[in-house]
């Protein structure tokens, strides 16, 4: 049948051709001539025409004309299916003219285009920089694959390294001033690194769970997800309850009322190099780094603690700021939900101390000494305790001066007759007994115990210098120390205890002898007080004082040298400072070793003084008898560079008749020499209590130094 003309058409039932006017023909024609222009495919140009010249790399006299194309990748990517045209739309004809148009990847991807011209990678882009990351940068170009597909760059597991290749190039970061070069580097090392790279834990976050994908931009813009407004939000995408706690803390309240400084999570955990919280370095940054920032006079009086010390010298698993003010919860005191509120703070103290009471809750961590008006009792006991170390040192410092002019004097005057009289003291043919035997071993365990103490006790004092640090790695670390100074301790109250236990068996063998009247037997105060006060006494008396004035008139050369008894005033106080100190230490000591059993007891605020107490006395006697004692036994010019009566336990006839002819004339007197005279030999060993001996007090000149130094870093800080 010949078909109908179209303008001739009828309506002749449902399937007959609608009649159509010549305009409405002309604008279907238009739109679809529109359409066909507009068209993607560019009609005639295919894929085909395009490897003609792109299958393979065109070469011209050494000059390449066109690139080859990566057909075998471009097959397996997700644009497989469209032409080259569809992306780079400029090309009219093959072949073309010029460079090849960049593809225009918004034709296809609006929502994404626009995200990224609002980015600062776009803003940079937009400015001229060819530098900032394009699409092509981060997916690929012809290889592109699904974002899941591992063989992405922009897969999970990829993404770090890919992001690494423009913020890890120094080029790039040095002329765009990126503020974080080593951010890559840090993040691939950090939790979340390991969890991704070396975990395999996709759901571990990478970049662009924290900056974004396609709207990544500046942290100081509102609308980035690291503003730090944002932050909490962002890191609560994962953390979902952390984030709800950190809001309710005072710090999320801090920042919810606009006060910039309430920190947020990059604060503490940093943005990049986050380390897992059990990390004995993660605590240590967390407690100097982050929260020292704003809490400095806090972090100050905390490193003057048991706590802060051993953190410093490495011991990781010591409390620090979150263990007891919370992680994410931190809240003031006053706060009922506080960790350290009242009803709460015992079961704080007990995560580490599990028999800790309410009265071991009262010792206060960042107690401060110089607050005389907040904490006045521990401010006079270290006004006291600096007053003494000040008072003993001043003192005896001037003492060892005088001392040493007027030896110094002597020995210039006739150098000759300095070292004869020395040889003749060494070289005696007659000795007499100093020291028993017994007396000698208990000075062997108090030199070792003292050694000992003062070697894990003055670098915990000191624990601000290198050398502090490094003899506690010597020894073994901050447990190792605490455990041998603890057995020194032991020590102590061990030659202490037997000191006192043979002096008091000796006083009731003796007790007729020494506090009885010779007329009538019975005990006689007066004769109990003038044993005290006799010659054979360690106790201070009159005729000290008397031979003090005396020895400072030979100093400055107003009078001759006194002669001494069995004991010189300077031995007296060498003696009654051990009972002192000894009691004062021990006691401090004790305080702080059990802790938690003595507060059943006493307030906790005792520790805080037992603290200030043990430490300042502890200085007290290293730096006493390093330099005093030291000096007035073994570096006076007549006898340097050692006095080994100690060891030796005898004094010969010559120094006997120079320096302590009253006690001589005294046994004399009393007819007694002979009961004095040596009976054993110490020829047979004294070769190995000499080196015994020059280590022992060599140990001690080098702490002394150390001390001295340790102090004056301090002052000049």
């Amino acid at each position: 049948m010949r078909p109908l003309p179209l303008e001739s058409a009828r309506t002749a039932g449902a399937g007959e051709l609608l009649p159509l006017n010549k305009p409405i023909l002309s604008a279907l024609l238009a739109l679809l001539a529109l359409f066909v222009l507009s068209s993607p495919s560019q009609a005639a140009i295919s894929n085909d025409e395009c490897m003609a010249c792109h299958e393979d790399a065109q070469v011209d006299k050494g000059k390449t004309l066109s690139a080859a194309f990566p057909q075998g990748k471009f097959k397996k990517s997700v644009h497989a299916k469209l032409n080259c045209v569809d992306c780079h739309s400029g090309i009219k004809e093959v072949p073309h003219t010029g460079k090849v148009p960049t593809a225009e990847c918004g034709r296809c991807h609006e929502p994404e285009a626009k995200q990224y011209a609002s980015s600062i990678h776009g803003a940079i882009r937009a400015m001229g920089s060819k530098d900032a990351a394009k699409c092509s940068d981060c997916h690929g170009s012809h290889d592109i694959v699904p974002v899941k597909d591992i063989e992405s760059p922009v897969f999970k597991l990829n993404l770090p390294q890919t992001c690494a290749r423009c913020h890890s190039n120094p080029g790039l970061t040095e002329e765009h001033r990126m503020k974080f070069p080593e951010a890559p580097a840090q993040y691939m090392e950090s939790i979340h690194g390991r969890a991704l790279l070396k975990m395999g834990l996709i759901v571990a976050p990478a970049c662009n769970d924290c900056h974004g994908v396609h709207d990544i931009r500046r942290s100081q813009e509102e609308s980035s997800p690291i503003h730090k407004d944002n932050i909490s939000k962002t890191c609560g995408k994962c953390h979902l309850g952390t984030e709800k706690t950190y809001s309710q803390s005072i710090h999320g309240q801090l920042l919810a009322k606009g006060d910039k400084r309430g920190p947020t999570c990059t604060h503490c955990h940093t943005a990049h190099q986050i380390e897992h919280p059990g990390n004995g370095g993660m605590r240590k940054k967390v407690s100097d780094e982050r929260c020292g920032k704003c809490h400095q006079d806090r972090l100050a009086k905390y490193h003057e603690t048991y706590h802060g010390k051993a953190m410093e010298l490495g011991r990781p698993n010591v409390a620090a700021c979150f263990d007891c003010h919370g992680h994410h919860d931190v809240l003031p005191p006053s706060d009922p939900r506080s960790r350290l509120a009242s009803a709460n703070i015992v079961q704080t103290c007990k995560q580490c101390h599990p028999k800790a009471t309410a009265g071991f809750a009262q010792y206060s961590p960042h107690a401060d000494p110089m607050d005389r008006k907040n904490y006045p009792t521990l401010h006079y006991t270290f006004v006291l305790m600096t007053a003494l170390l000040v008072g003993t040192f001043g003192f005896f410092g001037v003492h060892t001066l005088f001392w040493l002019y007027r030896s110094a004097y002597l020995y210039h005057r006739d150098s000759k007759a300095f070292h004869e009289a020395r040889l003749q003291v060494e070289a005696s043919d007659e000795w007499f007994t100093r020291f028993t035997p017994f007396q000698r071993f208990l000075h062997f365990l108090m030199m070792t115990s003292f050694l000992l103490l003062t070697l894990t006790g003055m670098p915990l004092k000191f624990y601000y210098t290198g050398w502090a640090k490094t003899i506690f790695a010597m020894i073994g670390g901050v447990e190792v120390a605490r455990s041998l100074h603890r057995f020194g301790a032991i020590i102590t109250f061990l030659y202490f205890g037997l000191h006192v236990v043979a002096m008091v068996v000796t006083i009731w063998r003796r007790r007729g002898e020494l506090f009885c009247d010779p007329a009538t037997g019975k005990f006689s105060l007066k004769r109990a007080l003038a044993t005290a006060a006799g010659p054979d006494s360690p106790m201070p008396t009159l005729q000290d004082w008397r031979d003090f004035v005396a020895h400072q008139k030979w100093f400055f050369g107003k009078g001759p040298r006194p002669q001494f008894d069995r004991w010189t005033y300077w031995e007296k106080f060498d003696y009654m400072a051990v009972f002192w100190g000894v009691a004062i230490i021990g006691a401090s000591g004790l305080v702080m070793w059990a802790a938690q059993e003595v507060t059943y007891f006493i307030p906790g605020w005792l520790i805080n003084i037992a603290l200030v107490i043990h430490s300042d006395e502890a200085l007290l006697a290293a730096g006493f008898i390093f330099a005093f004692h030291f000096f007035n036994v073994h570096f006076r010019p007549e006898k340097f560079p050692m006095d080994p009566v100690i060891f030796s336990g005898r004094i010969s006839k010559t120094e006997l008749v120079h320096a302590r002819k009253r006690w001589f004339d005294r046994m004399a007197a009393e007819g007694r020499i002979s009961d004095w005279r040596v009976k054993d030999e110490w020829e047979k060993w004294k070769t190995m209590a000499h080196p015994f001996g020059y280590a022992m007090f060599g140990i001690g000149i080098i702490l002394l130094i150390l001390i001295v130094y340790a102090m004056a870093s301090r002052l000049t800080h």
